[in-house]
């Protein structure tokens, strides 16, 4: 089971690799939600079933927000800044990502709320269960899309579109969000991470 705080696949260095851990985050705890709601049911929660449901929900209220401002604060504007052809198709789905997250948003604070309610009650009643469902149903197929887009479409855009010094800038932005100092990179980890960029942005044009 992942862990708030678990290290990821890549490091603030590779911070459009970073943003896709996240993603798989998110596909985590939503699954973990839709799991306690589908099978709990009007029975009180278990031990194990609290410590993941309190996990899930401290995710979204903490960690969740920061991705959504890696975003829409660093990349985004980063790439409605840029000037080479290929941003223009980026654009597009820039505007369609920003009204996905202002509904996550939305659906994220109602869940929360029956979340928190459960925990403290231990149960949920059949109408706010059923609620919860519905609104974790649609957080879902929101994100799949979402996701799709910014893993096959977006970020494969943006390591063509952007250049080494402002993807390490998104990176510093995003550590200080969650207030981590970056230190100086090796001079090996620096030029892998350079390799990688560039076979990233290679394969991007071969598709």
């Amino acid at each position: 089971m992942l862990k708030i705080g678990q290290s990821s696949d890549h490091g603030f260095d590779e911070p459009l690799g970073l943003l896709s851990d996240c993603h798989r985050r998110i596909e985590h705890f939503l699954a973990v939600l839709a799991a306690i709601a589908d099978q709990t049911g009007a029975r009180e929660l278990d031990t194990s079933e609290r410590r993941q449901l309190e996990g899930a929900l401290a995710y979204f209220k903490t960690a969740a927000p920061r991705h959504t401002a890696d975003e829409e604060e660093s990349l985004f504007p980063r790439l409605e800044a840029s000037r080479d052809e290929a941003a223009a198709a980026a654009l597009q789905l820039v505007r369609r990502l920003e009204r996905d997250h202002d509904e996550a948003d939305s659906l994220h604070e109602a869940v929360d709320r029956l979340g928190r309610a459960w925990l403290a009650d231990n149960s949920l009643g059949a109408d706010d269960l059923q609620d919860l469902r519905r609104l974790l149903a649609r957080l879902r197929s929101l994100y799949d899309a979402h996701i799709a887009v910014e893993d096959r479409q977006l970020f494969p855009t943006a390591a063509r579109i952007l250049s080494n010094r402002e993807l390490h800038a998104i990176g510093d932005e995003m550590a200080a969000r969650r207030s981590i100092r970056v230190t100086t990179t090796s001079a090996a980890a620096a030029t892998a991470s350079r390799a990688r960029t560039s076979r990233t942005r290679q394969a991007g044009k071969a598709t």
